[in-house]
């Protein structure tokens, strides 16, 4: 028996140790994911139009500070790099638009924003389980690096110059 619970203890550390090597990894339910969701502006993302240039994927909210301290840093990435470069903020939480709408009219960026259903979750992204979560979408269309926490732009270019090397 005793050799039973040391073998079933040494598979949960195993279980536990995988589980932490692979916590960065993006987890999407599609090696390409699809996302089309309706702008805070009335327009339309859709990844797949992007195939061809870099997107940042962003989720945020209001109350996040770390979210807001990065906003202008992805916002003057994009704005620098609008060649090859796109991204969308998804705002996920559960608060009124008119109170999002104020918000960004006193952190105005220079790329798509949306407001995320916290109780439809999109289909191909996990949910963020903290944030700001940002996946930056290669591409090609796949995942190319997912970030928890905020980013910068020199975390940008490392993942984008990692990804061409693939």
């Amino acid at each position: 028996m005793t050799s039973f619970i040391r073998a079933l203890a040494l598979a949960c550390i195993a279980a536990v140790a995988v589980g932490v090597v692979h916590a960065d990894e993006p987890r999407v339910t599609r090696a390409k994911p699809e996302l089309s969701i309706k702008t805070l502006d009335g327009k339309t993302f859709d990844l797949s139009a992007q195939r061809g240039h870099w997107v940042i994927v962003n989720f945020w909210a209001t109350w996040c500070s770390p979210c807001i301290k990065e906003m202008p840093d992805i916002s003057a990435y994009v704005a620098a790099h609008a060649k090859d470069v796109s991204a969308i903020g998804i705002a996920w939480e559960d608060t009124e638009r008119d109170e999002i709408d104020a918000f960004v009219k006193q952190h105005p960026v220079a790329y798509a924003l949306a407001q995320g259903d916290v109780y439809n979750p999109l289909p191909d992204f996990e949910v963020p389980r903290s944030l700001p979560v940002t996946f930056l979408i290669a591409p090609d269309g796949s995942v190319a690096k997912k970030f928890t926490g905020p980013i910068t732009g020199d975390d940008l270019d490392k993942a984008m110059a990692a990804g061409k090397a693939r």
